[in-house]
């Protein structure tokens, strides 16, 4: 008989509604799991078992009563950068204390009404500006495929928690890659959506137009219900996107596309890097795969290209420098987010508007150029996952970015564009490391990729590859 977190999202919230297991058991089979591996992969930073076995047991009599939301007792996590109201919030940080404004974020306002409960608060890295997630207060989240390894940032500590089956699936957010890029080095499935699709209130101001939320799963079928618990705005969202054409995210994911136009390429657009080899083995074997689908691959030459790196640069500067910290706070949090935020503060208002005028015309560029494709497919890293402390360097904030830059080239163009991006697990090394892949989507047309996602699972399956810790 399969354990209880053997069951995917969807598999547990069927198996709560029949009554075949209880929120209670799930809860507590979770807990007990991170009880004993969360020290070693660093996936939370807060365990709210109190509260966690509290809304179980509330669930478990609501189930009697039936009429439920679609993932009613099911756990998930949050992460530290989002805020919930009677748990602190810690940002990655130490240079402040924990935050509790009493406040839910839309999010996790949307994830409980979905019927979802929280464990706890994930790891992240200082304020989320890192792709990798090494805080102060925390250990470092790793995959669990090779525990020397970053689980990579910033939602490094929910990918690892999903990977490592401490939960079904968790709530990601992505600036720049950062559900995609934990996603595929911990070998899961992680959608950035369409910029408007998930709503950042209620503090969320949306000036650059960045970050947004999204889910981090097992499968694709996952991370669509998950996606479909988040979506939708709130009152005073500046954009948002229209609704999908068929009933839910997950519903599309059993319309099997036929034969699409895919476009890809596989040369980094924010950096001067090196592709490594397993990295574009396992574009070309996606690649491959789709033409074996009946799909049309061709090549595409990207209209984003390195000259956008100061615009983009400025306006991650801008946003840092928007942290709502003093200069005395600031001088106690890490060398990167001190440099970040000069580099920010220094900049004029006319210069940060100018920078964020440059990547939307850029976007509008992209977006046209590839009008004709269904998808386009690249390498979600340019490398494979990074050793612990490979990428971080404390002593030369300009050389850690750069670092950066160089392992995830592909990633940030398209929270330029607001286009929504999946990373796929398609690949793994000879050593065993997973190796992701990412498909781009039309702007508010994250049903194409889960359509795709489903249809390249179905065709090479993914879901039951595990670590050894599993």
């Amino acid at each position: 008989m399969a354990d209880l977190h053997d069951l995917t999202l969807l598999a547990q919230a069927v198996a709560v509604r029949s009554g075949d297991i209880s929120p209670v058991e799930l809860v507590e089979h979770y807990l007990a799991r991170i009880d004993r591996l969360d020290e070693t992969v660093g996936a939370f930073v807060t365990v709210t078992a109190d509260r966690a076995l509290a809304a179980a047991k509330a669930a478990e009599l609501e189930t009697v009563a039936g009429d439920n939301p679609p993932l009613h007792g099911v756990p998930i996590a949050v992460k530290d950068l989002n805020l919930t109201a009677g748990v602190p919030t810690r940002f990655g940080t130490a240079s402040i204390p924990p935050v509790d404004l009493g406040v839910d974020d839309a999010v996790v306002v949307k994830l409980a009404a979905a019927g979802l409960i929280s464990l706890g608060k994930t790891n992240t890295p200082e304020f989320g500006l890192p792709c990798y997630t090494e805080p102060e207060v925390a250990p470092p989240a790793r995959t669990p495929w090779d525990l020397t390894r970053s689980a990579g940032g910033s939602s490094g500590g929910a990918a690892a928690a999903v990977a490592s089956g401490l939960l079904p699936a968790a709530q990601g957010s992505d600036g720049g890659g950062s559900i995609r890029i934990p996603s595929s080095v911990c070998g899961l499935v992680g959608l950035k959506p369409s910029r408007g699709r998930v709503s950042n209130a209620p503090f969320g101001m949306e000036i650059s137009g960045l970050p947004t939320n999204g889910p981090i799963a097992r499968t694709t079928r996952d991370a669509a219900a998950l996606l479909d618990a988040m979506a939708g705005p709130a009152p005073g969202d500046w954009t948002w996107a229209p609704s999908p054409p068929y009933p839910s995210f997950l519903a599309a994911c059993d319309d099997e596309p036929q034969r699409l136009r895919i476009g890809r390429y596989a040369t980094p657009v924010i950096a001067d890097a090196a592709v490594d080899p397993v990295c574009l083995a396992a574009w070309e074997a996606a690649s491959a795969l789709l033409a074996d689908l009946g799909h049309e691959v061709v090549d595409h030459t990207p209209t984003f290209t390195e000259a956008l790196v100061p615009a983009f640069e400025a306006v991650w500067a801008g946003e840092a420098a928007r942290l709502p910290i003093t200069d005395e706070i600031a001088a106690r949090a890490r060398p990167l987010t001190q440099w970040l935020r000069d580099r920010g503060t220094a900049q004029s208002g006319i210069e940060f508007g100018n920078a964020l005028g440059t990547l939307r015309l850029a976007a509008r560029a992209e977006i046209e150029a590839t009008a004709g494709f269904d998808a386009v497919l690249t390498p979600t890293l340019a490398q494979p996952p990074a050793p612990v402390g490979g990428l971080r360097n404390d002593a030369d904030p300009t050389a850690d970015f750069e670092a950066q830059k160089r392992f995830t080239p592909f990633t940030s163009p398209y929270n330029m564009s607001g286009q929504p991006a999946i990373s796929l697990p398609l690949h793994w090394s000879e050593q065993g490391l997973p190796i992701g892949v990412q498909l781009i989507g039309r702007p508010h047309d994250e049903a194409t990729l889960l359509r795709i996602g489903a249809q390249l699972e179905a065709a090479q399956p993914w879901r039951d590859r595990h670590p050894d810790l599993w």
